[in-house]
């Protein structure tokens, strides 16, 4: 993979795979939503604040997370893998 390093306070995230349905039926994939929980890859520094001083993000690399649906803009790495890089903003919980 080439190395991204997210900016500021912008996360690296890759997309958790899709699941089957209960019955076990696989819906074709232009048919299916894409899941919104994902792994930190890789983090940024954090932001500055009003005042200058860097605030630290509060996700870190290894955090599941779920996020919204419209997050992210998707990039593709040279290993074929598809990831999302997003504003810390986007992430509406960390999975525990």
């Amino acid at each position: 993979m080439q190395k991204v390093k997210p900016l500021g306070n912008r996360i690296l995230v890759k997309r958790a795979e899709a699941e089957k349905t209960k019955g076990g039926i696989f819906l074709p994939e232009s048919s299916k939503e894409k899941p919104k929980k994902g792994e930190v890859i890789a983090a940024g520094p954090g932001k500055a604040n009003d005042k200058g001083i860097l605030e630290p993000m509060q996700v870190k690399v290894g955090d599941q997370v779920l996020f919204t649906s419209y997050a992210g803009t998707e990039v593709k790495a040279q290993d074929e893998c598809e990831y999302l890089i997003m504003s810390e903003e986007d992430v509406l919980a960390v999975v525990q």
